[in-house]
């Protein structure tokens, strides 16, 4: 194999194959990325066990081939390279690079013990790069951290009709978005397939969509009961899904009758930072509501801050709530809106953050009990 290529297109592939490979892994191979040139093209794929990526781009072809080589040291070696072309080739039992008067050789890892890649599941519709990036960051922050439940360490992915909801929760927060997508047609793969209703690891899903912002326009999504894939322009990635059910939030998100407090994101997020660095521990932001203002307040022990901001208040004449500081500026700075909408039912019980009246983006917290 030997093939010649862009730097910094062979340093934007590699690391885009690279970010699926394992930290470690008791298989050397699993390490591995897996690098083919054939007509014009040069092909970078990694996988472990839970997922796989692979990547298509141009690349003179001067002998086709294949090679398998540490990937985190391949793209090491990609990050100092001079600027400029790169040539590429097999040398004996060395990958040699050579960009500029720099040269490097790699160890070839054994082909036969690679896996195989795995299959695309069922295709069944696309949805826009962009719109699908913004919606899972904006979910993404109330995902669970802790391993011990796994399920509550991913996303929701549902499918109805043309609506896709994202969702995720790790049992003090629970945030929702909906966005439109293109389901799959008539007589397509997958097509016959009605709805879906998945999880999908939050981190892994993270990172597939943020990388898929640089194809730009519709990406191809494909499902099926076990994994889940993602397809654009000489991009495609899978993933596994992770066994369970998010709670539902219907009925958490039904307030009843509540107030609505209407407030500019920006600057609230910015009093609560403010107020905030006097918090410690478990100490909360008070937000109290009166009139056409929202008193903000915070303290540990005699250390006090406070701030008052304009903001709306409908529904009641004063209302008192309290938050964890971390989770309340994770809530605000997911919204990309002006202004942010807060349904409350008083202290201590549930609050809703919305961006709008069509509740597209939905963050529902716990308020806590209110500063004395």
């Amino acid at each position: 194999m030997e093939f010649r290529i862009d730097g910094s297109e062979l340093t934007d592939a590699v690391a885009w194959a690279a970010r699926v490979l394992p930290a470690r892994s008791p298989v050397p191979v699993l390490g591995g990325l897996l690098l083919e040139a054939r007509d014009g093209r040069l092909r970078v794929s990694g996988l472990d066990y839970e997922a796989s990526a692979r990547i298509e781009v141009e690349a003179e072809t001067v002998r086709e081939g294949r090679a398998l080589v540490l990937g985190r040291r391949l793209l090491d070696i990609c990050k100092v390279l001079p600027k400029g072309p790169v040539e590429s080739a097999i040398e004996g039992a060395r990958l040699s690079v050579t960009g500029g008067d720099a040269r490097f050789g790699l160890s070839l890892l054994p082909l036969d013990d690679y896996p195989a890649q795995p299959e695309l599941p069922a295709f069944r519709g696309v949805v826009e790069a962009d719109a699908f990036a913004a919606a899972v960051a904006q979910v993404a922050v109330a995902a669970g951290r802790d391993d011990s439940l796994p399920v509550l360490t991913g996303i929701r992915l549902a499918l109805d009709g043309t609506t896709m909801t994202l969702a995720a929760t790790d049992r003090y927060r629970y945030a929702v978005r909906t966005l439109e997508w293109k389901p799959a047609g008539d007589g397509e793969t997958g097509a016959d397939e009605a709805g879906a209703d998945v999880v999908v690891p939050a981190r892994r899903l993270t990172e597939i969509a943020r990388s898929l912002t640089s194809a730009a326009g519709p990406v191809r999504l494909a499902l099926d009961g076990g994994s889940i894939g993602f397809e654009s322009t000489g991009t495609r990635t899978t993933t596994r899904l992770l066994d369970g059910r998010l709670p539902r939030h219907d009925k958490l998100f039904s307030l009843g009758e509540h107030a609505v407090a209407v407030t500019e994101r920006a600057p609230l997020v910015e009093a609560v930072k403010r107020v905030a660095v006097v918090a410690e521990g478990d100490s909360p932001v008070q937000l109290a509501f009166a009139g056409d203002a929202v008193h903000l307040q915070a303290g540990y022990e005699d250390d006090v801050a406070s701030q008052r901001l304009a903001a709306a208040l409908e529904g009641a004449e004063a209302m008192t709530v309290a938050f964890n500081p971390g989770y309340l500026l994770d809530a605000l700075g997911s919204f990309d809106t002006d202004t942010v909408r807060l349904h409350l039912l008083g202290p201590g019980q549930r609050a809703l953050i919305t961006d709008r009246a069509d509740g597209r983006h939905q963050h529902l917290l716990m308020s806590v009990k209110p500063l004395v």
